[in-house]
């Protein structure tokens, strides 16, 4: 076990060395869609490119996820193909928010031998999952609903 300070000395490090490895710009919160992030996860059990759709208008945040879900086959066919959507994900503090999201099991942040498996991994995910959303980015945006 880490003390709390080795913990956190040790994810600024992975951290640093990502972007030092990977020097570039992401999408993450600049999206222009209010409370629709990308985001990047590590921790002792697995690494994860995240979509987390969270606007507290709960028909807003169920748009959106829809609009994705029905792009869902050119999501799997041509960008990512372990892709996971979930419409109702419950975060640890019981929110709800809708996530699509890829991950790579059985890597571990403390051990640095895996910092380059998990680098590539996350480049190569968001770079793909960037892709996605800026090819079909006026149409996930648009809140009119088209029946």
């Amino acid at each position: 076990m880490y003390s709390k300070e080795e913990a956190l000395r040790i994810k600024k490090e992975f951290w640093t060395a990502f972007a030092e490895a990977y020097p570039r710009k992401w999408l993450l919160y600049d999206t222009k869609i209010k409370d629709v992030t990308f985001k990047f996860f590590i921790d002792n059990k697995k690494a994860q490119v995240l979509l987390d759709i969270e606007p507290k208008d709960e028909e807003k945040r169920k748009i959106y996820f829809e609009k994705i879900e029905s792009l869902k086959t050119i999501l799997l066919e041509d960008y990512l193909p372990e892709a996971i959507l979930e419409r109702n994900y419950y975060l640890e503090t019981g929110k709800v928010i809708s996530r699509i999201w890829i991950e790579k099991l059985d890597v571990n942040l403390n051990n640095r031998s895996y910092w380059p498996a998990i680098f590539d991994f996350f480049n190569e995910t968001m770079e793909q999952f960037e892709r996605f959303f800026y090819e079909y980015e006026e149409y996930i945006k648009d809140l009119e609903i088209n029946t």
